[in-house]
């Protein structure tokens, strides 16, 4: 039986993809399954791939006819998913060693769906600690109730999927898959429908995860149009979100996040002009999109800067293309 099923996504990670292998190879175990996606690469990846499914025990190699971005990626790794547990990792990230034997004795210990973890950020030869935004840790709780208040960072803004690991149940109940197709902010629908759905979380402050930081071909250093998949993304958790029982308590959270998202986005100076001008057109569609009095309170209870900007943005006319 296998104990722990490992979804990892590559992408042309060619310079990062043997630290991966290496730190997984750190962490074989006869019952646990590596379950590697290929999302069809174009450099020398491919290889590095074929040759780890020779060279490490419960490896299994999966490639894509057509790159589908992460999203998918991860789904096709959930399929084939065998383990009683999952969990996710980058194709250019990194474990310590023995970090998932760790983490399973963790989630068996404390019984409960899910299991959320600190992870270590790394930007060249610099590394910080990130923890989960969540005071109580090592106890049982329900996931609904971590996502609120809507005025501070919780945990569904800590949003990294391989921060964790999750029982089958999960993905038996349909909650672990991602929304297919998405090119960014894949994980921001992900997790809210885990805190709304699920029914018994816990935090714990276990680091074994290392996050690389600053990949020049990470999406997060693009900026192209892919980059507003952040705008389908936050559309769907509002859906979603609007649609729960308890919309009204938690609607607010979800609208000043999605607000706080669009604002980083329309100042960081990343985007090449027309993207940039496509970002403001379509986010002004989405603000109008938002209920108006969960708008108006979100966008009240911010700084003067963020705010100021939001309205203008607005009372900004909209085209037909950019509200479709």
């Amino acid at each position: 039986m296998v104990k722990l099923s490992v979804i990892v996504p590559f992408y042309n990670v060619q310079s990062y993809a043997l630290d991966t292998l290496r730190s997984l190879q750190a962490n074989a175990r006869a019952d646990f399954e590596f379950i590697l996606v290929d999302d069809c690469s174009s450099d020398g990846t491919p290889e590095i791939l074929e040759r780890a499914e020779r060279d490490i025990r419960g490896v299994v190699r999966v490639r894509h006819e057509k790159n589908g971005g992460l999203a998918t990626a991860r789904n096709t790794g959930l399929d084939a998913a065998n383990g009683e547990y999952v969990t996710f990792l980058d194709g250019d990230d990194w474990l310590a060693p023995g970090y998932y034997r760790q983490l399973l004795d963790t989630i068996e210990g404390l019984g409960c769906d899910f299991v959320r973890t600190d992870h270590v950020q790394c930007t060249g030869r610099a590394r910080t600690l990130s923890r989960v935004p969540h005071g109580r840790r090592g106890v049982v709780l329900s996931p609904r109730d971590a996502i609120l208040p809507a005025d501070r960072t919780t945990s569904v803004d800590y949003a990294y999927a391989w921060a964790g690991i999750y029982h089958r149940r999960l993905l038996d109940d349909g909650l672990l898959h991602f929304v297919d197709g998405l090119r960014t902010a894949e994980d921001r629908p992900w997790i809210w429908r885990l805190h709304r759905e699920a029914k018994s979380f816990a935090v714990v402050g276990l680091t074994g995860v290392f996050y690389r930081r600053g990949v020049a071909s990470s999406l997060t250093q693009i900026g192209d149009v892919r980059q507003l998949d952040f705008i389908t993304a936050f559309d769907r958790v509002i859906d979603e979100t609007s649609r729960d029982p308890e919309a009204d308590k938690l609607l607010p959270k979800a609208v000043r996040t999605y607000c706080a998202i669009i604002s980083h986005h329309l100042s960081s100076g990343r985007f090449e002009p027309q993207v940039a001008r496509k970002l403001r057109q379509m986010s002004a569609a989405a603000l109008k999109r938002l209920p108006a009095d969960v708008l108006t309170e979100a966008l009240d209870s911010m700084d003067v800067q963020r705010a100021s900007r939001l309205r203008r943005l607005r009372r900004r006319p909209v085209n037909a293309e950019a509200a479709a």
